[in-house]
């Protein structure tokens, strides 16, 4: 039998395979935890390490002496601190993950809006989307939509895989995509590679699962207002976005029905041409002394018969016009009788627009006086550069464009009071108050304008502040990625190719022998 010193000279070779062994066992148990996995492998590393060091040659005095093994265990050192920091890296990064979004325009960041429904989730609420192949786009949203709240998590199932969770929840097709929360579950929306996920729509189901409370809306018919109904240009794409944000949309007439219906969230009162009856007059003023909330969207040159529903709030709607002069508008293709507005007023319905543009064809000033109880904010302001005119019996418009400017003017005004009468709120509950929007125009929310510019938020946002639902903003515009696409001619093309392979190389060719010539 070969004595041990034959065996000695290979022991030291378990020096290697032990330190592998103690760095995936730091590693593992830093990063996963300490598990029974990573206990063994240090363990096993630390006694393959010390058989190696103290049987092997590496035990042996001169060893220890030779500068090579001076060098290598500086090595080892410098390896071991940088696996050290990676180790504690990957540790920081795993247990507090973050993103920074550096694209120009946040595309992959929550809107404000979204981030404050989801961190006010009080219960645990699920997104279960039905799709064998997850899209990368939809489950980025979703996994910015849990890291802004924690009780907010999301599951992609294969409903071929799964059949009695597709059947509990009712997914005939792949696509669907639900919303739950305890023992709710509601039908969001359906994917395809056409139609991806959409913010605003997980947003305001979000928010519906918050409020737990349906947003009713009414619209008045009867006095020759726009329709909802897609009959004519009117107020389709309006409510059809309300009826998206899981809103109930219907029509009123109140000669028929002399009351509000109970369930009534908001009123909306848009463009009407003839008057309302006095009883009419009287169910709506009910309606608002009660806690209820209206929206007038009254267009210049009618004469609805509000007056009196409008005296006690200090409102009152001008005659006239306004006209931008700055020349604003025209730069995008408006005329001076579209008032672009830039100008928006500290308040829940417009305090997220920052500088965007909204504009009202045909909009008349919206005045109001200070009223006891009642808080007044402004919306809506035209440019300084504006100013109001009158329309003549004909409807034509004439003005001295020389005329010194007089604004900015009020275009539309939130408005707010305590119900009189009112029992005391619970310690958590916000005390009951009558809520109004009036704007002097409703053409800017009708088929074909509401999408345009920020003109669908303002309507939208002010539904949902007298509808008293969150403070959250409900309207949210998907984020655009800006074209900074560069597009030349052929000739551009053909100069940028000669003068990439022929120009460019030749003037290089020519400060080089230049340089050559004068080290000679």
């Amino acid at each position: 039998m070969k004595s041990f010193a034959a065996y000695q000279k290979y022991l030291k070779y378990l020096a290697l395979p032990g330190l592998a062994l103690v760095t995936a066992g730091l590693i593992a148990g830093i990063v996963a935890g300490w598990t029974l996995l990573p206990a063994g492998l240090l363990l096993g590393g630390i006694g393959l390490l010390l058989v190696g060091l103290v049987l092997g040659n590496y035990g042996q005095g001169r060893f220890w002496a030779q500068r090579s093994t001076e060098a290598g265990a500086n090595a080892l050192v410098s390896t071991l601190a940088v696996l050290a920091i990676l180790a504690l890296v990957n540790f920081l990064a795993v247990r507090y993950a973050s993103r920074v979004d550096l694209t120009e325009n946040q595309i992959f960041t929550l809107a404000p809006q979204s981030q404050q429904v989801v961190q006010t989730l009080e219960n645990p609420t699920r997104v279960v989307v039905f799709d064998p192949l997850p899209n990368p786009q939809d489950r980025q949203l979703l996994e910015s939509y849990r890291q802004a709240g924690p009780q907010f998590t999301f599951d992609y199932v294969n409903p071929y895989n799964d059949p009695r969770l597709a059947q509990d929840f009712g997914a005939t097709q792949t696509g669907m995509v639900f919303v739950e929360s305890g023992e709710t579950r509601r039908f969001l929306q359906n994917v395809s590679p056409t139609e991806r996920l959409s913010e605003r729509t997980l947003t305001n189901a979000l928010d519906q699962v918050v409020s737990d409370r349906p947003l009713t809306v009414y619209f008045t018919q009867g006095h020759q207002e726009f329709t909802i109904d897609g009959s004519d240009t009117g107020f389709l794409q309006a409510a059809t976005a309300l009826e998206d944000k899981s809103a109930v949309v219907q029509p009123l007439d109140l000669s028929q029905t002399s009351a509000v219906p109970d369930d009534a969230s908001v009123v909306v009162v848009a463009g009407p041409a003839a008057e309302f009856f006095e009883a009419e007059v009287n169910a709506l003023q009910t309606y608002l002394n009660g806690g209820g909330s209206l929206m007038l969207l009254i267009d210049p040159r009618t004469s609805p018969g509000l007056d009196s529903l409008l005296d006690p709030w200090g409102v009152t709607l001008d005659d006239r016009i306004v006209l931008d002069t700055s020349g604003s508008g025209q730069l995008v293709g408006l005329g001076p009788a579209a008032p672009l507005v830039t100008d928006y007023g500290d308040h829940p319905i417009t305090r997220d627009f920052g500088g965007g543009r909204s504009f009202f064809p045909l909009v008349r000033p919206v005045n109001v006086e200070e009223v006891p109880g009642v808080t007044a904010t402004p919306l809506l302001q035209s440019n300084p550069q504006s100013r109001a005119e009158a329309l003549s019996t004909e409807g034509e418009l004439q003005y001295d464009e020389n005329a010194p400017p007089s604004g900015p003017y009020t275009l539309g005004v939130a408005l707010s009071r305590p119900v009189e009468g009112a029992a005391a709120p619970a310690e958590d509950e916000p005390a009951p108050e009558s809520r109004l929007v009036v704007i002097g125009n409703a053409t800017f929310a009708t088929d074909g304008l509401f999408e345009q510019q920020l003109n669908g938020d303002v309507f939208l946002n002010a539904i949902s502040w007298l509808g008293q639902q969150t403070d959250a903003t409900l309207s949210i515009r998907p984020r655009e990625v800006t074209n900074r696409r560069i597009t030349l001619t052929v000739q551009q093309q053909i100069g940028l190719g000669v003068f990439a392979l022929l120009v460019l190389p030749l003037i290089g060719l020519g400060l080089a022998v230049l340089m050559w010539l004068r080290r000679r």
